[in-house]
């Protein structure tokens, strides 16, 4: 399971260190998207966790999915690691999600998938959550 958050600066090749908690669950080789849900943030997922994925959007009706698979696997691309733990973020993922050279990108381990995000949009992200949004959310999840 992928948990915890952690700040990490961009450096001057695009490239951000994924902490080894991560890395580890997450596998060698992994696939950097934008957000599935439209946040300006980038998903991280094993190989397996975006197979699973890709099958889910090939049962679905080809004319509803059509869109979200052009945004979704357009932007995709498989990496690996460098040999200093680093993910080198292309630049139309980086531009996509605000992670400028030099700045803080915050990581975030989200149960199936790591987030990378913009530090000061995460930020603005956790603003938003208050006790009663998140009870609305486990009422509607009949938690």
């Amino acid at each position: 399971m992928l948990i915890g958050e952690f700040q990490h600066n961009i450096d001057k090749k695009g490239r951000v260190f994924i902490p080894a908690k991560l890395r580890d669950d997450l596998g060698e080789s992994f696939v950097v998207s934008k957000a599935l849900d439209g946040t300006p943030c980038l998903f991280v997922y094993s190989l397996e966790e975006w197979q699973r994925l890709n099958d889910r959007l090939k049962e679905t009706s080809f004319v509803k999915a059509r869109s979200l698979q052009r945004f979704f696997f357009g932007g995709a691309v498989q990496m690996e690691y460098d040999a200093q733990g680093r993910a080198c973020i292309p630049q139309n993922l980086r531009e996509y999600a605000g992670l400028a050279e030099g700045e803080t990108a915050t990581i975030v381990g989200a149960s199936n998938r790591i987030e990378i995000w913009n530090s000061e949009q995460w930020r603005e992200e956790m603003d938003k959550i208050t006790p009663e949004t998140i009870v609305d959310i486990l009422t509607d999840l009949d938690f």
